[in-house]
């Protein structure tokens, strides 16, 4: 399954309880690192608040690589966090298009 995450804007405590039993329960865990800036937290603290190793998704990697974050998500839960709203960029538009098929 393939999930999106929105984490808010703020700090590591900002994510949801589901989105954070989501995070923890997938097999790789992508944070989107440029259609938004996290602003009072870093990826080190996300990783240790979720518990879980992130993967940082740039550009480059959500729309020309999208394939590869797909990977496997019909098998493994594979989750993308957002920062801010989850399908404010139409490239989680895209992503998210790409997922379905």
């Amino acid at each position: 399954m393939f999930y999106f995450v929105s984490i808010g804007l703020g700090d590591e405590k900002d994510i949801t309880v589901r989105g954070l039993e989501i995070a923890r329960k997938c097999k790789r865990v992508y944070l989107e690192s440029y259609t938004a800036i996290l602003c009072d937290t870093d990826v080190t603290t996300l990783e240790k608040f979720y518990g879980c190793p992130i993967i940082l998704a740039d550009r480059q990697c959500v729309e020309e690589k999208a394939d590869s974050i797909l990977q496997n998500a019909d098998i493994d839960d594979v989750c993308i966090l957002v920062v801010g709203d989850a399908f404010a960029a139409t490239t989680h538009h895209d992503l998210y298009l790409r997922a379905v098929q």
